[in-house]
């Protein structure tokens, strides 16, 4: 450009203004120069100061050209995305309940009002898209009536009431997950009085229990639409019908639901009954052995672009990939199981506990500590289980002696598909590579049946125990990879604020989903890790990428997965269970916006 306009002024300025426009030219351009270099030197000050590294001894990567590679383009566009869902915010009362109806197709429930209005005291992000989840599992008990519901949970065991402004727990079995239970019973009463009555009933297992075929499901999702009605407002009922102990319906006996016990554990025959009929995880059984090493997909799944996780929700569907019921715990023997094929209300998930990190030295490492969980493994099955893969994929003395041919890594085998090769393992050199950059290993092994020197004869020749670290300090580390164990893991939240890069692999669900985009707050990766080499090769190489989302993703789970979001969470999820449980449903509505 500087030669052009130079080529332009030719035949037009003598060779003195020539000479001065030249020197005028250069000398901005040094200026500006200048000017640059102190700008990047600050940010790499700032950048060297929250998330500075050790230098590495890690073998040397080649240069990946960033605007080329298709994490790069699955983080922009991820941006706009989110960005676009920001623009969705509700700043009022009225703004809230407006797109509440244009989104669920009904009036807000009765104490809406109350519940925005605390929204707004603790400074919360209300977006309607935030709680996706809950209506996704609300609905479909609209096709039911609300008698034949309160039937169904009038004798079930553990469970949360809530009368007349008061919560409390009952349980025939109050030592069963009493701190569990406890910190439940602690949110539900920081929201008193302001719920109307209910019984609310409690999943004390870790596994998931209702599974309901998808002809079901469909057929309540269907009743649900034709019900929705924006009614006028007049006909609005503002109060929740008084939930007493002395039912009009009090001699109507319980409606007893049947839970499937299963002794073979069989969990993938009852799941794929849920999976749409033209998925393929529909007509595919439970296997009757387990393949070593499991069967990996031959090409990339649906819901990856370029071989990487482009729909962070279809990744977490076991019916698009039902090569998982041979490489998670859960489809293989979970440690117990009792399912049910009925639609039932049941309350499940543990409230977690916040840990913040903070900006200090980190190490260009992956870390993870934890128990062998996942599931009842065994001597016949463990090559199956989601973590005993994951440890073993991250040994790097395993993964070499694999590359030598030996027969060491009955979990995993090595991706022939070029999306997923590293420069390292096309050098043959993927053990001293994952070598110096993980240290990841289990500190107790959770055998069956359990053995009295806590190891495992059928894992000694595999793998070996560790020490424990504490999580402040893994969060010395660059990488901190959250998997499931006998249900998702509780250490997400905390791992979002440590300033680390998180990076997250799940079959399951949880509250905060639909308010988190991923590859802007956090890395996904796949349930088989057939791509998390490929992506810790990315990230080493591309520090101020991974920099960034570890710092969005810290910054924005202070705003919206704090404590005081997830309770709002479970406040507007319970308004709407115990409108869907009223039998004057159909009527109560918040509509004060409407009036006036």
């Amino acid at each position: 450009m500087l030669v052009k306009r130079l080529f332009a002024f030719k035949g037009t300025l003598s060779n003195a203004s020539i000479q001065h426009r030249l020197k005028y030219l250069i000398t901005a351009a040094l200026v500006a120069l200048a000017f640059y270099l102190a700008i990047l030197n600050r940010q790499w000050a700032h950048l060297d100061k929250v998330f500075r590294f050790e230098p590495s001894h890690n073998p040397p990567l080649p240069p990946v050209p960033t605007s080329n590679h298709p994490i790069y383009k699955l983080a922009e566009n991820a941006q706009v995305q989110f960005k676009q869902l920001l623009g969705k915010r509700s700043v009022s009362l009225e703004q809230a309940a407006s797109r509440y109806r244009e989104r669920r197709g009904r009036h807000p429930p009765p104490g809406f009002d109350k519940w925005f209005s605390a929204a707004q005291k603790s400074d919360a992000i209300i977006v309607e898209d935030f709680f996706d989840r809950i209506y996704h599992d609300i609905n479909p008990f609209w096709a039911l009536e609300p008698a034949r519901l309160r039937r169904m949970i009038k004798d079930e065991q553990h469970y949360i009431r809530v009368r007349d402004g008061k919560a409390w727990f009952i349980s025939d079995h109050l030592e069963l997950r009493q701190p569990w239970v406890q910190r439940w019973t602690e949110l539900v009463q920081e929201m008193m009085p302001n719920l109307p009555d209910l019984d609310m009933v409690l999943n004390v297992m870790d596994e998931t229990r209702v599974l309901v075929p998808w002809e079901d499901i469909t057929k309540y999702a269907t009743e649900e639409r034709r019900q929705r009605n924006i009614f006028h407002p007049s006909e609005a009922v503002a109060e929740y019908t008084k939930y007493q102990d002395e039912h009009s319906d009090k001699d109507e006996p319980a409606i007893k639901v049947e839970w499937i016990g299963n002794e073979l554990h069989k969990y993938w025959d009852h799941y794929r009954v849920t999976c749409p009929p033209d998925t393929p995880g529909h007509n595919a059984s439970s296997l009757e052995t387990l393949e070593r090493p499991p069967s990996y997909p031959t090409q990339p799944l649906p819901f990856t672009k370029d071989g990487f996780i482009q729909n962070f929700t279809a990744s977490t569907d076991p019916c698009l990939q039902p090569h998982i019921r041979g490489m998670h715990g859960t489809f293989i023997e979970s440690v117990s199981m009792s399912t049910t094929h009925s639609l039932f209300p049941i309350f499940g998930g543990s409230v977690g506990i916040l840990t913040a990190g903070t900006g200090r030295r980190k190490k260009n490492e992956l870390v993870w500590r934890g128990v062998a969980s996942g599931g009842r493994h065994k001597a016949e099955n463990w090559w199956g289980f989601q973590r005993l893969r994951f440890i073993q994929m991250m040994n790097g003395t395993t993964v070499s002696l694999l590359e030598a041919g030996e027969d060491v890594a009955p979990t995993f085998r090595l991706s022939e598909l070029g999306e997923y090769q590293t420069e390292a393992q096309r050098n043959n050199s993927l053990g001293k590579w994952i070598s110096s950059i993980s240290d990841a290993a289990f500190v107790r092994f959770e055998c069956f049946p359990q053995q009295e020197d806590k190891l495992c004869s059928y894992l000694a020749p595999y793998m070996e125990l560790r020490d424990s670290i504490h999580m402040k300090e893994q969060y010395n580390y660059k990488f901190l990879p959250d998997i499931d164990g006998n249900s998702y893991s509780g250490r997400f939240r905390a791992f979002m604020r440590s300033t680390s890069l998180v990076l997250k692999s799940t079959i399951y669900a949880e509250w905060h989903d639909d308010r988190l985009t991923p590859w802007v707050h956090f890395v996904p990766f796949d349930n088989s890790f057939i791509d998390i080499y490929a992506i810790l090769e990315y990230y080493l190489a591309h520090d101020a990428e991974a920099h960034r989302i570890a710092e969005e993703g810290r910054e924005w789970s202070e705003k919206v997965m704090r404590r005081e979001d997830m309770k709002l969470y479970v406040w507007r999820l319970l308004l709407e269970y115990a409108r869907v449980m009223d039998p004057a449903r159909e009527k109560l509505a918040f509509v004060e916006d409407l009036k006036g």
